[in-house]
């Protein structure tokens, strides 16, 4: 069977349509609205169709054996939780985003990493919900992203395949695509196991994309190739930024760079019956001796 296509927002994923490219800003605004602009800003520019950030409840969302740990920022010497805090956009920042977004024509949703991120995200009507790999095994967020109704994004990170059978078997398979993922940042090449695009194609029959947190592009276009329908990257205006994802992420340029191969790769993908091409006739008249 051929998985259905889902619609978000103006789009249709699945097999048959345009690769989903998903820019994950994530944190990668390091709490700034400006950043923030200027990343999904960068995201239209490249073609994708979609920007993706995360919504975080602090007092739900951060561990208790770690918000008392003294973490290094750039606004001086904080806690964890005061970091997270400091970073976390609410609902003012929220609506510029919303604005930001509509003024340039690109669909946005967020990772919820907790129950009442799903109401505040919902407050925005958002089309789509991205569950976090971490979030895999938390069944009350899940619960409540299946009672929305809407397609629901899935990675599998550091899961096995007994939890993504729990997670599936909550969220059903109506409205759900899965993503791929080993969650190692940056992903060294061995571990980035792309036959399980496949693997989890023929187990859920439902749409599979690939997530990636590697340097580099060859990996996320290998992807699409083995038929990935998303591709979500973290993006980022410079590496060397401070924060955690930006050493993995992809800049200005390499982003240009993926959607145009994306491109290139599904033009050329074909539809697997063989035929006589008309930039063949020429050379086929020239070199070919015999008949049949």
């Amino acid at each position: 069977m051929t998985p259905r296509a889902l619609t978000i927002g103006p789009d249709q994923v699945g097999p048959g349509n345009p690769t989903y490219v998903i820019a994950e800003i994530g944190l990668n605004h390091n709490g700034e609205v400006d950043i923030a602009r200027q990343l999904i800003e960068v995201a239209k520019s490249a073609g994708c169709q979609a920007v993706k950030f995360q919504k975080r409840t602090p007092e739900i969302s951060t561990p208790e054996s770690q918000r008392d740990q003294i973490r290094q920022t750039p606004w001086g010497e904080m806690t964890y939780f005061e970091y997270r805090k400091r970073i976390e956009f609410g609902h003012d920042e929220y609506a510029q985003i919303d604005a930001i977004c509509k003024e340039h024509d690109i669909t946005w949703f967020a990772s919820p990493w907790d129950v009442p991120s799903v109401d505040f995200l919902e407050e925005f009507g958002v089309p789509t919900h991205k569950v976090a790999s971490a979030c895999l095994t938390d069944l009350e967020l899940l619960e409540r992203l299946a009672a929305t109704g809407k397609p629901v994004i899935l990675s599998t990170g550091m899961s096995t395949m007994e939890q993504i059978d729990a997670a599936v078997q909550v969220l059903g398979t109506d409205h759900l695509i899965l993503l791929h993922a080993t969650s190692t940042y940056p992903l060294p090449p061995e571990e980035a196991n792309l036959r399980m695009i496949t693997t989890l194609a023929e187990r859920y029959d439902v749409p599979v994309g690939y997530s990636g947190h590697e340097t580099g592009l060859q990996i996320s276009l290998a992807a699409v190739a083995m038929g990935a329908t998303v591709i979500e990257r973290h993006i980022t205006l410079d590496r060397a930024m401070w924060g955690s994802d930006q050493a993995a992420s992809v800049e200005p340029g390499g982003l240009r760079h993926l959607v145009r191969d994306i491109r290139i790769i599904e033009t050329a993908m074909g539809d697997g019956v063989k035929r006589i091409f008309p930039g063949e006739e020429k050379p086929m008249s020239r070199l070919r001796r015999f008949g049949l």
